[in-house]
């Protein structure tokens, strides 16, 4: 099936969902009196489901979100212990631009050894050169620079894997910026567990100066650290996230690394540890600071990567969803995460499309008004106990009017159609996003 095939396909298939759905009010317009009663109550009923969905979908992550924060934070005694010495990992392919302010957070670290192993994955602009003079010792840590042929993100991580010494490894992007601490605390939740095969971090949003990316610090704390905080209750975290991970050695080399066969390698890695047995878990406070897209456009196209990624791992391991038992927390893990990246997207465009047009032919604005709100009224809670989780500003709980009916609206139309291509194997390159070392 030819590229123009498979674009035409998904197209037409969105094409047929929205005029379908037109035809069919239509049609209802024009029908009997009885009939339309019928179909406002089946609007009502669908209407009150889509609800109790969303509201199961909220709750369930606070409250699994706010149990994990207080065993972490409130309840857990800090324990002082050995810290043995970790290798960073920092794949860079033109970062020029900020590969600098990367390397300068790495030799602030407040860790007693570790090495930073850079691998250049040739690079066109000068990420090489202004890496190369960084190699040496600086503060605790050991610089060191590989360069390579250019062959993705996933094989520039396994080449500085390969070449570190250490038995706990800690991979990141080279765009973000760690706090100084967060080796520290990564590490203190892997000593706690020998089970525990990676910790994943918070990743947090550091240019703010923008609407996109005001929106974008919202998601990271509500949509993205919430549920990841939720599955770490469990131990079953479903993506550790590229700018901060934390794994143990012998856990990377049983998964034999990265696989180069998905555009989403932190996904697959992720679930091919919590599939292999291994808990996967969450620490808030080992976090990064990361540049986020500040272009409409390469924000499409990050989020249309990421969705496919996800969803060729899923693919990788379809046999979980079959097998609730015996570990019942990763059939959770497994269903969530398709939840998210197919279900909850179609679900949340079509609804809104329909159930607008629905109240306004049949004279129910007043009803989707009072729906919208109470919809507004749930976000800003929402936005609202988890940037106080996070001790984050509440200057960024108001974006959570635009937050639902704009941003999250256009992320999951990005998703759908990302789902279609995926369904039709539509093929894809990596696209670099524009850096522009905002700090």
């Amino acid at each position: 099936m030819s590229r123009l095939t498979r674009i035409v396909l998904s197209l037409l298939l969105v094409a047929l969902m929205v005029v379908g759905t037109i035809a069919f009010i239509f049609w209802a317009i024009h029908a009997s009196p009885r009939f339309q009663a019928i179909l406002v109550r089946i609007v009502f009923v669908s209407l009150l489901i889509f609800l109790a969905i969303l509201f199961a979908r909220y709750f369930s992550l606070l409250w699994f979100a706010y149990l994990e924060h207080a065993e972490r934070n409130v309840l857990e005694p800090r324990k002082q212990v050995h810290l043995p010495a970790i290798s960073v990992i920092v794949p860079a392919y033109n970062e020029g631009a900020i590969i600098e302010e990367t390397l300068e957070s790495l030799a602030r670290m407040d860790y007693p050894a570790y090495e930073v192993v850079v691998v250049d994955d040739g690079s066109t602009d000068d990420t090489l050169e202004r890496a190369v003079s960084w190699q040496g010792r600086h503060g605790a840590g050991d610089f060191r620079v590989l360069t390579r042929r250019n062959g993705g993100k996933a094989t520039a991580l396994n080449t500085g894997i390969a070449a570190s010494h250490h038995p706990y490894v800690f991979c990141m992007d080279a765009d973000s910026r760690l706090e100084a601490r967060t080796l520290r605390r990564a590490m203190r939740m892997m000593l706690e567990d020998d089970s525990v095969g990676a910790v994943a971090g918070n990743v947090k949003v550091a240019n703010r100066g923008k609407l996109i990316t005001k929106l974008q610090a919202l998601e990271y704390i509500e949509g993205l650290n919430m549920p990841r905080r939720a599955q770490g209750f469990i131990a079953a975290v479903n993506i550790v996230p590229g700018p901060v991970g934390l794994f143990r050695r012998q856990a990377l080399e049983e998964m034999g690394g990265y696989d180069t066969d998905t555009f989403a390698e932190d996904a697959d890695l992720t679930l091919k540890m919590v599939a292999a047995g291994w808990k996967v878990v969450y620490e808030d406070a080992a976090i990064a600071w990361t540049e986020a897209p500040e272009r409409w456009l390469d924000l499409v196209q990050q989020r249309y990567r990421w969705t496919r990624g996800i969803l060729q791992s899923l693919k990788k391991r379809k046999g979980l969803f079959l097998r609730p038992f015996p570990d019942f927390p990763l059939w959770l893990s497994v269903l969530e995460m398709s939840f998210e990246a197919i279900v909850w997207p179609i679900l949340n465009v079509y609804a809104q499309l329909f159930f607008a047009i629905v109240a306004l032919l049949f004279g129910a604005g007043e009803m989707l008004l009072y729906w919208w709100i109470l919809l507004t009224l749930l976000d800003l809670v929402a936005a609202f106990v988890t940037v106080s989780m996070e001790e984050e500003s509440l200057s960024l709980v108001p974006f959570a009017f635009a937050y639902r009916f704009f941003f999250i609206l256009f992320l999951d139309v990005v998703k759908m159609f990302a789902a279609l291509d995926e369904l039709f194997n539509l093929g894809m390159g990596w696209e670099k996003l524009r850096r522009v070392a905002t700090t």
